[in-house]
């Protein structure tokens, strides 16, 4: 076994390239554009959402179920099949800025690249062969970062398209933390 402290270079080397990887698919290539639509007339949209009085930013459900027993009453079922069903995330007024997620986004980077590590340090020897730590690292990472992503279309209307180009963001992440971590083994 090796420390966890011993591998704060991969830790951050690969959160590092990551991160930077994360700002080329989502900034420079192509396949991410078509995740989201544009509403027919959005101005309509913002305007009724604005008439609602939101009491603040967060998550909100049309038609909303407050406990599971909501999901028997007739009305709430009708409202089901009138439509629309929709989950909606309002986000704070004026937010334009993306430093802030831009520095949540890094510690998530850190987050992950630091339990990828912490499986290594409790599964593989200093001076384990590139393939080897490449291997368990690179599998930790991809669960890290593509684990979870079906969840978003199972249960929260995500599209198929857009779920299965992220996995493949987070198989790429993954790859490449476990190269990182085979390259700068100790």
């Amino acid at each position: 076994m090796v420390s966890l402290a011993s591998l704060w270079l991969p830790i951050l080397v690969s959160a590092i390239v990551v991160h930077l990887a994360s700002f080329i698919v989502w900034m420079v290539l192509p396949h991410h554009r078509s995740d989201w639509a544009k509403l027919p007339d959005e101005d309509a949209f913002a305007d009724a959402v604005n008439q609602q009085n939101p009491a603040a930013p967060g998550q909100y459900a049309v038609p909303h179920a407050a406990n599971p027993s909501d999901w028997k009453d007739e009305k709430l079922l009708e409202k089901m099949r009138r439509g629309p069903v929709a989950l909606l995330v309002l986000k704070p007024v004026g937010q334009t800025g993306m430093g802030k997620n831009l520095a949540l986004h890094f510690v998530h980077c850190l987050v992950i690249a630091t339990l990828a590590a912490y499986i290594g340090a409790l599964t593989l020897a200093a001076g384990t062969d590139f393939a080897r730590v490449f291997q368990v690292i690179g599998v930790a990472a991809i669960l890290g970062w593509a684990g979870c992503i079906p969840v978003n279309a199972n249960w929260f209307g995500h599209s198929w398209s857009s779920t299965i180009k992220s996995i493949i963001d987070g198989v790429a992440y993954g790859l490449l933390t476990g190269a990182i971590f085979g390259w700068l083994w100790p």
